[in-house]
Parts: structure tokens; sequence; C-alpha cells
């Protein structure tokens, strides 16, 4: 009788031996975040009717009418949003007249200005790049980082008639590092969106 029990006390014994060297340790794996899938950089052109700008827009966006500016009506019928439905993201653009009140080109200027640097207390830094080109377009392109709201903002205009801002937002918390790979991808159409922009 104490054979078997020897026995039957040396196969438990192996047999936790056995279970303990199979044992995975587990080890952190670093954290990752979903790989975003790009559409092929392609344009159309935005050119509407009564509309006192064109330029080309990626053709995997939708431009939509802007219908509503914080519950109330925009000021005129001229902004639109170049929506994004595949990367949950929006282009909010706004259209001013340059003119006499609360419409002189440097109160407008000085809007966009404090509009971007609203985002100073979740920004890491504000990169402000010159906008000039052959179209008589010029303004500022704004390069927010860190976790703000909108990470990429422009105003753009001709300085006596015309004033189009623009600005990036996901439908998403705010998260640099996550959104890094878009933000590089689409703030190469925002300035292709600039450069080929026209007035009427």
């Amino acid at each position: 009788m104490p054979h078997v029990k020897g026995k039957a006390l040396a196969i438990i014994s192996l047999l936790i031996l056995v279970f303990a060297a199979c044992e995975n340790v587990p080890t952190p794996k670093p954290r990752g975040y979903f790989q975003v899938k790009f559409p092929e950089k392609t344009y159309r052109k935005f050119d509407m009717p009564g509309y006192p700008y064109t330029f080309e827009y990626p053709a995997y966006a939708n431009i939509v009418k802007d219908t509503s500016f914080f519950g109330a009506a925009p000021e005129n019928p001229y902004w639109i949003n170049v929506d994004f439905p595949s990367l949950n993201g929006k282009i909010y653009m706004s259209y001013k007249i340059i003119g006499p009140g609360n419409n002189t080109f440097r109160k407008l200027v000085d809007d966009a200005f404090k509009m971007t640097y609203k985002h100073t207390y979740k920004a890491e830094y504000i990169d402000e790049n010159k906008i000039r080109t052959t179209n008589n377009v010029s303004g500022t392109f704004y390069e927010v980082g860190g976790n703000a709201a909108s990470s990429k903002q422009f105003f753009a205009t001709d300085s006596v008639h015309h004033f189009l801002r623009g600005a990036l937002y996901f439908d998403v918390t705010p998260n640099a590092d996550s959104l890094a790979p878009v933000y590089k991808f689409l703030e190469k159409d925002m300035w292709h969106m600039v450069e080929t922009l026209r007035w009427r």
C-alpha cells in the first residue's frame, strides 16, 4: 500500500511540474490603435452657381450646406461643411463678406485668431503658416498640437471682399496620438483646398 501511495504522489508531483512548466507568464502588450485605410487622393471641383468661391475638394468627401450655427441660422447661404463620412471628420467652412460694422477685415482676422487660440488650454503648441497663392488668396493655416478639439484651421481672404474660415473636427474625443495619421492625411487635403481656392 505504501508503494501505491508513493506512486500516486509521484504522479501528482509530475502533473504539477507539467502544468507549472506550461503556464504562460503574462506580458503587457504595447497600447495600439486601429489601423485606418485611407482612400486614394483624388479631387473634384466645388463650383456651385451663386457661390462666391470655388475650390477642389477630395472625391471621398461630401459637401453639405450648413443650416445652423450654434442653433441660429448662418449669416449667409454660403456656409458649407466638407464631410468625410469614412473618417468621421468634418471641415466646417464659414464665409463672410468683408464690409463695415462687425465684418471689417481687421475684426474678421482678429476673430479667426481668437477662435484658434481658444484651444490653448488643451494645445501643446500652435504653429501659424502663411497662405499666399497666385489666385489672390492670402491668410493663415493653423496647426494646433495636443488634444485640442480642432487641430487644423485656416482663414483665407482677398482682404477686400471675401473671408473664408475652415476648421477640422472629428466626432470623437480628441486624442492626438490615435488621430495623428488622419490629421496628417486630411491636412494635405485642406492645403489643396486652399491652394485651389478662387474668388468670384
